[in-house]
């Protein structure tokens, strides 16, 4: 063997998996190994999705996989709560230690005082929802109702359409208007640029509706820039132009809608001067979007989640998703709208769980803090987290940690890296990444399903979500599907949903092929997925749940005592709270020089943002790319990345959209004021102690 052989080859690998973190693109990666140990991400050409390029975060995993904050082993508590100190022990302590807690609480409280508490950290179809669904349902423990985001959206369109398949991003080149409305693909769902920059320079118009001016707004034909929590107010002056003007579909209507006709009666109200005053805009630059929507064809709407967090989040999304259907956008490839796809597929982990759904409580996650601090009947006794961050995700975040320094909640936190949440853990668990065991990943932006491989052995002593729950529920005596014992055959058993020749070319190649074309032309390949295969643009069923009727507004509370509102939009940095560990700066709060100058403040000065709920102490950054009138705070900020300790959502009520019971992130009042700052070295303080960061369990 030649010296280039011996220093640069041995050892060396590359090998494909696929990224099931929260993001719709779910892209084909090709990880390059050295010796065991990764040392490069990138894309994968075998996806035409990815096609070879991926987003920064996902580039840079293998400083989450070896960082610092890497959870290696089992630990249990020492110390005060808080504290992040723990003591090793083995997976047989650790979990025993737990299976004896949870029969305790059971026998003395009652098993629905255990509430177990997992989002999308990872969405990978094994990684939840197997069994831990099994485990936690046959228990007895109460129910979770995951509503922090998708919520809304999730009501409304399948109340309207059943899921019915998206337009893909290759048919957005075919476009000739494009709306991005809520969505923002440079920080996620990067590979529809490609598409929208193709159809550009094809010609297509550009409309971005969104309250910054983002980077795509700025290449934008108009941007609407909007006041948070008013997209519904433009959709029904849309609709009311479409109606009033004779460009509604009445063929299209008359043969796969029903309601219609209510639809036109609420939408009348809407004038363009009061949808431009509500929504602060120029009614002119509204009525230019409606006149472009309707007279263009193809004509495509990217319907994304950030109009759905707000107190009007559910109308919001209703109106803009009946958009097409009046406007008879549907039938031609590139027209229609894109919003979720992962109902294309069938499968689903239902199925697999086994179990009958239970009778236990349903406790909204978006009220953790209240559920942990108020809940007497019963009162909760136990947390299991598992695949997320609630004490920076979840709203109302002082009350979230007020109830997890409870000395009497016994907590586990089950992740991947000692978060913000494990350092009020009881017993914390060391979970394996998405490089290090078997799952499916199933896109929601593109039509794709894949499996997730290991591309090296599981760091430290930690283990895969399928096999701890399995481990755990024999313990508990409760009746785990055994197909559940390792990764390979959990995946196999979960894709028995699929049809045989999907499942089969999901084994041999990794790439599943679809069950319905994969770039869908609406109401040609693909259906409303409703009883009667029809748009239902006025569903009953969201009528009686909506405080004042779909269609409808409500107005802005808290304006006169707190001016500004708060918007924590994602970033490219974390994937909610995911990564949020590597950041190392303190946060800025974005604000439109003319807001910062009423308040005397400039660039870099020490500020407390805050309102009736609590404040965050950080610095400012004046950006012109701001609303007057809005600041913004970047979502999934860990505690370190403040002054004081609080984010974001220390200021977020725990109050519910109008549909679906979602959060109401983007309704945040607040007002900003500076601190008293010192100077240290080259760095500018608050004058004031911030909480130690505590050590953990490595």
């Amino acid at each position: 063997m030649d010296e280039k052989e011996s220093d640069l080859d041995w050892g060396q690998s590359t090998v494909d998996t696929a990224c099931p973190l929260d993001c719709p693109d779910s892209c084909s990666l090709s990880v390059k190994l050295t010796n065991g140990r990764v040392v490069e991400i990138d894309g994968s050409t075998r996806h035409p999705v990815t096609d070879g390029f991926i987003c920064a975060k996902v580039r840079g995993f293998a400083d989450r996989v070896y960082g610092e904050d890497r959870l290696h082993h089992p630990g249990v508590r020492e110390g005060r709560k808080g504290e992040g100190r723990f003591k090793k022990v083995t997976w047989d302590k650790a979990l025993d230690l737990i299976a004896n807690r949870m029969k305790e609480i059971r026998d003395q409280y009652g098993a629905e005082t255990i509430l177990p508490f997992s989002y999308g950290g990872s969405n990978g179809l094994v990684s939840q929802d197997t069994s831990d669904a099994q485990l936690f349902s046959q228990f007895g423990a109460s129910q979770l109702a995951r509503t922090v985001c998708a919520a809304p959206t999730t009501s409304v369109s399948q109340a309207m359409y059943g899921r019915m398949p998206s337009v893909s991003y290759a048919d957005y080149q075919h476009a000739r208007l494009i709306i991005i409305w809520g969505a923002n693909p440079p920080s996620s769902g990067i590979h529809l640029l490609p598409h929208i920059r193709a159809a550009v320079k094809a010609g297509a118009a550009l409309v971005v509706i969104d309250p910054r001016r983002t980077s795509l707004a700025k290449q934008a034909d108009i941007h609407l820039q909007v006041r948070p929590g008013t997209d519904v107010a433009v959709a029904l002056a849309m609709h009311r132009f479409l109606f009033e003007n004779g460009f509604e579909d009445e063929r299209f209507l008359e043969k796969h809608t029903l309601g219609s006709d209510r639809l036109r009666a609420r939408a009348s109200e809407w004038t363009m001067d009061r949808a431009g005053t509500v929504a602060d805009v120029e009614p002119d630059l509204i009525e230019r979007v409606a006149e472009m929507y309707a007279e263009t064809s193809p004509a495509v709407i990217r319907c994304g989640w950030g109009l759905e967090r707000n107190r009007n989040g559910g109308n919001a999304v209703l109106s803009v998703l009946a958009l097409p259907a009046v406007a008879g956008k549907f039938g031609v490839r590139g027209g229609g709208f894109t919003m979720s796809n992962s109902g294309a597929w069938t499968v689903n982990t239902d199925g697999v769980i086994g179990s009958a759904k239970p009778s236990t409580r349903v406790v909204n996650m978006n009220q953790l803090g209240r559920a942990l601090t108020e809940y007497a009947d019963p009162s909760v006794q136990m947390l299991f987290v598992y695949n997320c961050n609630p004490a920076v995700t979840m709203p109302d975040q002082n009350r979230v940690l007020q109830g997890l320094k409870r000395e009497d909640l016994f907590t586990v936190v089950f992740d991947q890296v000692l978060t913000d949440t494990a350092q009020w853990a009881d017993v914390v668990l060391p979970a394996t990444t998405f490089l290090e065991h078997y799952d499916l990943a199933r896109a929601y932006g593109p039509i794709s399903l894949q499996l997730v491989q290991p591309v090296i052995a599981p760091v430290g002593d930690s283990r895969p979500n399928v096999e701890v729950f399995a481990d755990l529920g024999q313990r508990l005596g409760v009746n785990i599907n055994p197909s559940f014992r390792s990764d390979p055959e959990s995946v196999m058993h979960v894709a028995t949903a699929l049809k045989a020749d999907v499942r089969e070319s999901l084994m041999l190649s990794g790439i599943a092929t679809s069950e319905c074309p994969l770039e869908p032309i609406q109401f040609i390949d693909v259906f409303p997925r409703t009883a009667d295969s029809r748009i239902d643009l006025f569903p009953d069923e969201l009528e009686l749940e909506t405080p004042t009727g779909i269609y409808s507004y409500q107005g802005e509370t808290a304006a006169a005592t707190y001016p500004l509102v708060l918007l924590s939009p994602a970033t490219s940095k974390t994937i909610t709270s995911t990564l949020g560990e590597l950041r190392q700066r303190i946060a800025s709060l974005e604000m439109h020089p003319q807001d910062a100058s009423t308040r005397d403040l400039v660039t870099g000065d020490a500020v407390r943002v805050f309102n009736d709920l609590g404040e965050i102490h950080c610095l400012v950054r004046t950006n012109q790319d701001m609303k007057p009138g809005t600041v913004g705070l970047p979502k999934g900020l860990w505690r370190k990345s403040t002054m004081n300790g609080s984010t974001a959502n220390a200021l977020v009520s725990d109050a519910s959209t109008d549909v679906g019971g979602g959060a109401c992130f983007n309704d945040t009042r607040v007002d900003v004021t500076r601190v008293v700052t010192a100077e240290l070295g080259e760095q500018q303080i608050a004058l004031w102690t911030p909480e130690q960061p505590p050590s953990g369990v490595h």
